[in-house]
Order: structure tokens, then C-alpha cells, then sequence
């Protein structure tokens, strides 16, 4: 039994993540930001227990991990996500992303850091986005906060390894999540169609996806595309 965190675990990617570690037995902690409704549906289905942090916060982050104690798994899946034109992105709007989709990861995984290297043990598993391996016209703040957490996310592995540390990110495509609510049917229908496996991508396929990562020893420093074959 694993003492795991996951980020923005309300809903989506992180709540299928809180569903699949708890019922392998874990003990699941679970950050959210603020959905109290949701967080607390999820957390009295599975039996984990949530705390209402952004992760942008480095105060907040700091306070919520002294609350958790130990931690042997994180998995940083808190985001954001925003379609538009570059230069209709106002400079607030640029900012958030970053401070929630990449500062979110730099605060957790600093407020993380001190146990692993204490026991010379832990996993890291990151959440990018295929736009962050290519990138996506209309979304040019998601697609660099998104390729920044890749960057990151090499450059962590080949620090922390000689400590014991490993460090993977998984880079969904389109999986339905309420980020999609802003994408009309015929679109997903599209892209479905576009996709080599005839689909889109489930929040399942995605927390799959981090279970095997979570449980490959020998793993580190790789980017996994769950997309269905959209980016190759």
C-alpha cells in the first residue's frame, strides 16, 4: 500500500486516477481547487481524502503537503486549458496557465521532494498534452505551459534518478472530460474519425495509462501518448 497525492482530483483524468489507486488499495490524497461538491462526492465514494488547494499557491501547496505527511506516489495532474487566437490571450490569462499547469508542478513536486529524498525513494508522474509534443493552432498558451511540463519532466528524471527517484508523463489526446465543453459534437466526431483507433480518449484510458507508469520500475524520464494513434 502506496501513500499517493494526486492533483486536481475533483474531476476528469484526476478523479479516474482517485477511483483506480483506492480501489487497488492505496491510501489516496487528493488536492482540488474548488469544487466542493464534486470533491466531496469523490472523495465519500472511494474513501480518499480531499484538500482544497491551488496548486498555483506555493504557501497553500507547502500547507496542504505538511497536512499529508508522507508521500511515496504524486501524480500532478491539475490544469487548465483555453482556446483562442494569440492575440486575443490577455496577459493574466497567459500568466494563470502557467502558474496552475507548470508553477503547479514545480510547487508540488518541491513540497514532495524532501520525503523522497529522505527515504532515496518515490515516483513522479506528470499530466502534458499531445499539444504539447506538437502543438495546436487557437491554443498556443496550452500547448507551451504543456510542452514546458515534457521539458520538465525529462530534466527532473535525470536529476532525481540517482536518488531513486522516477520521473514519467503521460500526453493525452482528446479525452472527454468537461474540458470538451466547449468543443460541439461534430468536432468530436472528427476527431474521433481522424483517430487511427476510431475513437476518443476516455479519462480511464488515461489513468490506465499512469497506473503503468506508477507500477514500471525501470521506467524514467518518457513521455507515454495516449491519443489513439492521432500523434505518432
Amino acid at each position: 500500500m502506496s501513500n499517493i497525492v494526486i492533483t486536481g482530483g475533483s474531476r476528469g483524468i484526476g478523479a479516474a486516477a482517485v477511483a483506480l489507486f483506492a480501489a487497488k488499495g492505496h491510501r489516496v490524497c487528493f488536492l482540488y481547487e474548488k469544487d466542493h461538491e464534486a470533491a466531496r462526492a469523490v472523495s465519500e465514494k472511494w474513501g480518499a481524502t480531499a484538500i482544497c488547494c491551488d496548486v498555483a499557491d506555493t504557501h497553500a501547496v507547502k500547507d496542504a503537503f505538511a497536512k499529508i505527511g508522507d508521500v511515496d506516489i504524486l501524480i500532478c495532474n491539475a490544469g487548465i486549458a483555453h482556446i483562442g487566437l494569440m492575440q486575443d490571450t490577455e496577459p493574466q490569462l497567459w500568466d494563470r496557465m502557467f502558474d496552475v499547469n507548470v508553477k503547479g508542478i514545480y510547487n508540488c513536486v518541491n513540497a514532495a521532494l524532501p520525503g523522497f529524498l529522505q527515504k532515496q525513494a518515490g515516483c513522479i508522474v506528470t499530466v502534458s498534452s499531445m499539444w504539447g509534443q506538437v502543438g495546436a493552432s487557437c491554443e498556443v498558451a496550452y500547448s507551451a505551459t504543456k510542452g514546458a511540463i515534457i521539458a520538465m519532466t525529462k530534466a527532473m528524471a535525470k536529476e532525481f534518478a540517482p536518488s531513486g527517484i522516477r520521473v514519467n508523463c503521460v500526453a493525452p489526446g482528446l479525452i472527454l472530460t468537461d474540458m470538451c465543453a466547449m468543443l460541439d459534437q461534430e468536432t468530436l466526431d472528427a476527431v474521433a474519425q481522424e483517430t487511427p483507433v476510431g475513437r476518443n480518449g476516455t479519462v480511464e484510458d488515461v489513468a490506465n495509462a499512469i497506473a503503468y507508469l506508477v507500477d514500471a520500475p525501470f521506467v524514467t524520464g518518457q513521455i507515454l501518448p495516449v491519443n489513439g494513434g492521432y500523434v505518432i
